[in-house]
């Protein structure tokens, strides 16, 4: 009974981090039109890779909640495989991405505005969106 607060909080970031994703692909913006992409921005990269990671947290406990108390090697084998997975990408992947987007982003948004995150981009990308990436 203790995981049911960790599954809905952990839905509930899965969902947050989509709606993001959703909106931030419906913007349209120039930089959009040119090669990459939004995959050439690491903040981008970043809720990609935290959206995928959540993902796999929310698959880790409804497949642990059903092979609970189940004697089944193999659903047991499986689960260790996906826990180890997901304790991987936090490791590897949306721990220090993670860091490192937030650190550099808002210490040179701090020093100089304009040149991380210009004015102009307001009218694109609102200011609640920039905040929750």
């Amino acid at each position: 009974m203790a995981l049911v607060p960790c599954q809905v909080l952990r839905v509930a970031i899965l969902l947050s981090y989509c709606s993001i994703l959703c909106n931030y692909k419906a913007i349209e913006m120039p930089s959009h039109q040119t090669y990459g992409g939004s995959w050439k921005f690491l903040t981008f990269i970043d809720l990609v890779i935290q959206a995928v990671f959540f993902g796999i947290c929310v698959l880790t406990d409804l497949s642990s909640l059903l092979t609970r108390g189940n004697g089944n090697q193999e659903q047991e084998r499986q689960l260790k495989k996906l826990i180890s997975l997901r304790d991987w990408m936090l490791a590897v992947l949306a721990f220090p991405v993670g860091v490192f987007v937030v650190a550099v982003f808002w210490t040179i948004y701090a020093y100089d505005r304009e040149m991380i995150y210009p004015k102009l981009l307001d009218n694109f990308i609102p200011g609640w969106l920039n905040h929750g990436m």
